[in-house]
């Protein structure tokens, strides 16, 4: 072999381990890539694909790190909610309180109240629906929460209720769809 093509195979041998290192870190960087994409892509699926309550767990086991992990962990609380498994849900809210995105930060305060409510902590409820309206006045789901607020009170002080319910109707009388919640509540109130 001539001396030149000696020089340019030694120079290959010297390059060699390093195309070889930058070739294994693109490959690497592409299918890291790859694979969080493929992820977020499961993740969100499981989110609108997922129904059954097993199903949510697994979603939330498998993709709760996830960036759609916190909508899973809040769409899991709502389905152990409607499934009667209020402990569950109540934990769950309770995790998410302090840790949910700034986008779902509302929801697990709410849904908490409401689980509260549901399994007839009536005190603990009110207090948690009183809070969040104090702390979120313009939060949309502050009708949810003074909607709360009358139904506890509701159980104890029927006229207060009636009252509250009145002065509730007058801040939402520009929406439509609000005035007929307020409606429906007075009406169930009403027929206690």
């Amino acid at each position: 072999m001539s001396e030149i093509n000696e020089e340019m195979l030694n120079e290959v041998k010297k390059s060699a381990p390093y195309v070889l290192a930058a070739a294994v870190l693109f490959a690497g960087y592409h299918g890291i890539k790859s694979y969080r994409a493929s992820s977020r892509e499961a993740a969100s699926a499981a989110l609108t694909q997922t129904y059954a309550v097993e199903d949510m767990e697994e979603a939330v086991s498998k993709y709760g790190d996830s960036q759609a992990g916190c909508a899973l962990k809040i769409k899991l609380a709502k389905k152990y909610y409607d499934a009667e498994r209020y402990e569950e849900a109540l934990a769950l809210y309770d995790e998410l309180c302090g840790s949910a995105d700034a986008a779902f930060a509302d929801i697990p305060q709410a849904g908490r109240a409401q689980t509260l409510e549901a399994m007839g902590r009536t005190d603990d409820a009110m207090k948690a629906y009183t809070d969040f309206v104090a702390e979120n006045p313009q939060s949309y789901l502050a009708l949810t929460a003074n909607l709360g607020i009358v139904r506890c009170m509701a159980k104890t002080d029927k006229p207060g209720a009636l009252a509250k319910l009145a002065e509730l109707k007058d801040t939402v009388k520009d929406d439509a769809a609000s005035v007929a919640r307020v409606d429906a509540l007075k009406e169930t109130i009403e027929r206690l």
